[in-house]
């Protein structure tokens, strides 16, 4: 059984709001600067910065400087740890929505 820890809270916590949500997905399929993600938002600059402190500090994405861009990308080891933590729970959740655990 994977050990509980408070950086599942702090993955979970990014995963929580939208936005993160989003950009996580935006990044997977490459790295975009952090002015391509603020496009897509109607907020501001500083708070698409919060948005990605959060997802950095979470292990969810990672940021590399080149020059004067800074470009963003998701990372999957960070998912891993959140999937690992649910995945403790699959089969009881599967067998109690199929009815074959007792209540």
């Amino acid at each position: 059984m994977v050990e509980y820890t408070s950086h599942i809270d702090t993955i979970f916590s990014a995963l929580a709001d939208p936005i993160r949500r989003d950009i996580l997905e935006r990044t997977t399929d490459g790295e975009l600067t952090v002015n391509e993600i603020a496009l897509e938002y109607d907020i501001s600059l500083a708070a698409i910065s919060k948005h990605l402190k959060v997802l950095l500090d979470a292990g969810l994405i990672t940021k590399r400087k080149d020059g004067r861009y800074n470009y963003v990308s998701t990372r999957t080891d960070g998912m891993r740890e959140a999937a690992a933590y649910l995945q403790q729970y699959e089969q009881f959740w599967n067998d109690r929505l199929n009815g074959t655990l007792s209540e």
